[in-house]
């Protein structure tokens, strides 16, 4: 059963995907990268957030995620993207004046669009929550391997191991930028489309 845009049950296990405003390309320069998995990590250790999967690309993040117990994942969404708004609106500051203004801009004005009192907006307050049974393993399988293709499908990379910023290279035996929760059949099952040579070809068009 697949439950979109809620939060039913406070430790479910989430496909989310964390979307900045206008879809502007943030992600482009690895101070903002950096800013996403430090953050990452920190939430990991110190926020109740347990991920079993992620990608960054220019303007999105997608996370498989769960609350640790005492936790809550609506709640960690919402700190999360106030947290890293702080951060990135810092390193924004260092930025040339021309592409700082352009920048800040851009979000000032979504904001100002929306109708917010809160001054600058970097993410999108959507995150289109879908429940993932993480009983289903064919279901896991395939969000897990859709989140890996992203840079496949963007013709970054020509295999999701050699994609720095998401936990494919966890997948396949690497160490990672981000302190994930591997989950043990889906690592099994990933390197056997990998031995196969399959490489996500079916996400190509999505």
């Amino acid at each position: 059963m697949i439950r979109e845009n809620a939060f039913p049950g406070k430790h479910d296990c989430y496909f989310l995907t964390f979307t900045t405003v206008d879809w502007v390309d943030i992600f482009i320069r690895p101070v903002y990268k950096q800013i996403i998995v430090h953050s990452l990590n920190h939430f990991i250790d110190h926020k109740g957030l347990n991920l079993y999967a992620w990608c960054l690309m220019t303007n999105h993040l997608h996370l498989l995620a769960q609350a640790k117990e005492g936790s809550v994942i609506a709640e960690i969404e919402k700190e999360y993207k106030s947290f890293t708004t702080k951060k990135i609106l810092e390193a924004i500051d260092t930025e040339p004046a021309v592409r700082k203004k352009w920048m800040m801009d851009r979000f000032e004005n979504f904001s100002n669009l929306l109708g917010f009192l809160k001054k600058f907006q970097v993410w999108q307050t959507c995150s289109n929550p879908v429940f993932i049974d993480l009983d289903k393993k064919e279901t896991l399988l395939e969000y897990v391997e859709y989140i890996h293709a992203n840079p496949v499908r963007d013709r970054i990379v020509d295999t999701e191991s050699d994609y720095l910023y998401s936990s494919a290279r966890d997948y396949s035996g690497m160490k990672g930028l981000v302190q994930i929760t591997k989950l043990p059949t889906i690592e099994q099952q990933l390197i056997r489309s990998d031995s196969a040579g399959n490489f996500f070809g079916k996400f190509i068009h999505n």
